[in-house]
């Protein structure tokens, strides 16, 4: 199926993770829908508006579709008012680790405390290295989804 999304969510485990990253953009996003079935978040990264669909994840947690097109910051900006409650913000660094890039996202607001880290792979199981900041596995724990993160605060549980 085109546009799969396969990835490996993980805790942090300190903040070594900023003296390693290539980029950083704070992101302010919110969910049309949180259907697990059917998720629809609008996301503003930086000065770029985007539209993401996802899917159902698989029974890991690990694959799931996602589409996603870019759009307007002004388009962004009227969709996030029309939201669910529960708007998330966060500051996500882009950190090159032996040939991947991992998304760490430090959450900010009701989430304060919070850093997760994603990556992207080609297949499930494709092997990977850990770097030491990188803590225990969440792939496939919903509280860790945005989706939930924006109903349920991590500085609630």
């Amino acid at each position: 199926m085109e546009h799969l999304e396969i990835e490996r969510k993980f805790l942090v485990k300190s903040i070594a993770f900023k003296d390693m990253a290539a980029s950083k953009s704070r992101i302010v996003q919110g969910f049309l829908n949180t259907d697990p079935e059917r998720t629809v978040r609008v996301r503003i990264k930086g000065d770029e508006g985007y539209l993401t669909v996802k899917g159902m994840g698989n029974d890991s947690g690990t694959t799931r579709f996602e589409w996603e097109t870019r759009i307007s910051i002004s388009e962004a900006t009227n969709l996030i008012d029309l939201c669910e409650p529960g708007i998330l913000e966060k500051i996500r660094y882009e950190v090159p680790f032996a040939g991947h890039i991992f998304e760490v996202d430090e959450f900010l607001g009701e989430n304060k405390g919070l850093i997760v880290a994603e990556i992207e792979l080609q297949h499930e199981d494709a092997p990977f290295e850990k770097p030491d900041w990188l803590g225990n596995e969440v792939t496939g724990e919903a509280k860790y989804y945005n989706a939930q993160l924006s109903k349920v605060p991590f500085l609630n549980w």
